[in-house]
């Protein structure tokens, strides 16, 4: 018996474009975040981040197939993240990974990846008042 992938294991490809249109549809309405997302309409991010996750997680490779290597903080360094927008950014997306019927060692997974991935997006940081 073979070792099946998190992509496999969550449900594959459909489970992946539901969570990924939970996500947006919660950023569409997020100040914070929608300022991130240049594009007036989200269609090209739900299918680029949808397309990445599939890929991340162990199903087909489409995303580099079209897009190259994922380069992902070179990717986002022209958008200013900082903690506020990866708090946000993190916050919808555990809740539509949350919103889904996922295996408890499928949704830790993924929540314990989004949380350090967030993380490592931030690329701006706005110096405390302390000093």
């Amino acid at each position: 018996m073979r070792n099946q992938s998190v992509f496999e294991l969550a449900g594959g490809e459909p489970v992946f474009r539901l969570l990924v249109r939970r996500f947006y549809a919660a950023v569409a309405d997020d100040p914070v975040l929608r300022a991130v997302y240049p594009e007036g309409d989200l269609e090209g991010a739900i299918e680029r981040l949808t397309l990445f996750l599939i890929q991340y997680w162990g199903g087909p490779d489409t995303y580099s197939a079209t897009r190259g290597h994922p380069r992902l903080r070179l990717r986002h360094q022209p958008f200013a993240i900082g903690i506020a927008e990866r708090d946000a950014w993190l916050g919808h997306m555990t809740a539509a990974v949350e919103s889904l019927e996922l295996a408890p060692a499928i949704r830790e997974a993924m929540l314990e990846y989004f949380d350090t991935a967030s993380t490592a997006m931030v690329n701006r940081v706005i110096p405390s008042a302390a000093g």
